[in-house]
């Protein structure tokens, strides 16, 4: 549907559903399969754009939830869209701010986990038409319907969005899964017909408008022209038949792509991935949501999933935890005040030119940069993991590469 964007495979893994591939968007080229860097609030936390990417990082992906509250979608679209303003030049992906309606607009503050039921009316409120919220900022209220979910992402121009949906728990009962599908179904129609007319009929923010002989560079540039590309987003939690029914009626539909939607039980993770993407058309992308584990990875990979997101790098480099080939550590344990050896081996930033000693020194010191080490790290090590599950795809070497790394990460 989007002729800026185009998805194509370039190997298959034999005996499964995986594949490498490569995404082609207006800011550059995603190689499949391939690990999103999250910057939530157009940032990645404690990591400038610069090293993000020298730490191997493709594609970054933005919270519409927390965009639209604070600075505003429509500040984020006359400073030239999202990748302008934080300063991020490559491609560039936003969600559909649904999961962070219900858990934040709901929750936050309340304890209240990705796995459990939000019901407080007062907080949140989903009917057929949309949600209303209170911000978790300032408590004012809110109402977002797919419309304006696809709106602000617009506004927020990055290359590829997402379709408004609504994220269940796996411990909602059938019942209730059954009736936010038809939902997410109803609102996924209704995000893609927003989303045609807007690509049909774009605007030019306020700020750049100077003339019509602006246009060819601003729709060069992403801002008021061309349109995103736009993924719909699969849900039905743990069930079978309603997994498989959102498949085939989301499948269906003139998507670019799609994502995989859903908080996850971790035992029963792949069989619901491999139902979906039995179903969904193979030549166009999948995108798992909020996964990160590096066993996940390879699971995701194995059964058809060309990219995936989820803040585990940053969030546990920030609080000291450290991905290496021997599985994770935290570095402010003892053993690690006196070693003085990298973090793990490999060719980041933070290992070639840092120590366990001195890291775990900044931790315990609780120096700002601490963070940012760790996360470099974190970030090159997951982003390098799957492209490297990439290239032994290409080499015919996928099983044979998964079961030496998990054999020496479960250690």
């Amino acid at each position: 549907m989007n002729t800026a964007f185009s998805f194509k495979i370039e190997k298959r893994l034999a005996e499964s559903l995986g594949r490498a591939g490569e995404i082609t968007t207006p800011h550059g080229i995603i190689q499949t399969p391939a690990f999103v860097t999250v910057g939530t609030k157009a940032t990645v936390k404690a990591v400038l754009p610069s090293l993000v990417a020298d730490a191997g990082a493709q594609v970054v992906l933005a919270n519409t939830y927390h965009l639209y509250l604070q600075p505003g979608d429509e500040i984020v679209r006359d400073a030239g869209g999202l990748g302008k303003f934080m300063n991020w030049y490559g491609p560039t992906m936003t969600d559909s701010g649904g999961f962070q309606v219900f858990s934040l607009g709901a929750a936050y503050g309340k304890q209240i986990s990705k796995v459990v039921q939000i019901t407080d009316p007062t907080l949140a409120t989903v009917g057929n038409d949309g949600v209303s919220f209170r911000s978790h900022i300032n408590g004012s209220l809110h109402y977002i319907t797919p419309e304006k979910s696809i709106e602000i992402q617009h506004n927020l121009g990055a290359d590829i969005i997402f379709a408004f949906d609504e994220c269940t728990s796996p411990a909602e009962s059938v019942a209730y899964q059954a009736e936010a599908l038809d939902r997410t179904h109803a609102w996924a129609k209704r995000s893609l017909e927003h989303h045609k007319k807007l690509i049909t009929t774009p605007s030019v923010p306020s700020s750049v408008r100077r003339g019509d002989q602006q246009r060819p560079r601003l729709i060069e540039e992403g801002v008021g022209g061309g349109g995103p590309a736009i993924f719909g987003i699969v849900q039905g939690g743990r069930d079978e038949a309603l997994r498989k029914k959102s498949a085939e009626f989301i499948g269906a539909m003139d998507f670019d792509g799609f994502g995989i939607g859903g908080s996850f039980a971790k035992e029963d993770m792949s069989t619901a991935v491999k139902w979906v993407n039995e179903i969904l058309p193979e030549e166009k992308p999948r995108h798992l949501l909020g996964i990160g584990e590096p066993e996940d990875l390879f699971m995701g990979v194995e059964n058809g999933v060309d990219l995936f997101d989820c803040v585990l790098p940053t969030r546990l480099g920030r609080n000291g935890t450290i991905f290496t080939k021997n599985g994770k550590i935290h570095i402010l344990n003892a053993q690690f005040v006196n070693d003085f050896t990298p973090l793990d081996d490999c060719d980041c930033y933070t290992c070639t030119n840092y120590t366990r000693a001195y890291i775990a020194h900044l931790f315990r010191a609780k120096e700002m940069e601490a963070g940012t080490l760790a996360s470099i790290h974190n970030i090159y090590f997951i982003t390098h993991l799957v492209a490297n599950i990439r290239q032994a795809i290409l080499d015919d070497k996928f099983f044979e590469f998964k079961e030496k790394f998990l054999h020496t990460y479960g250690k």
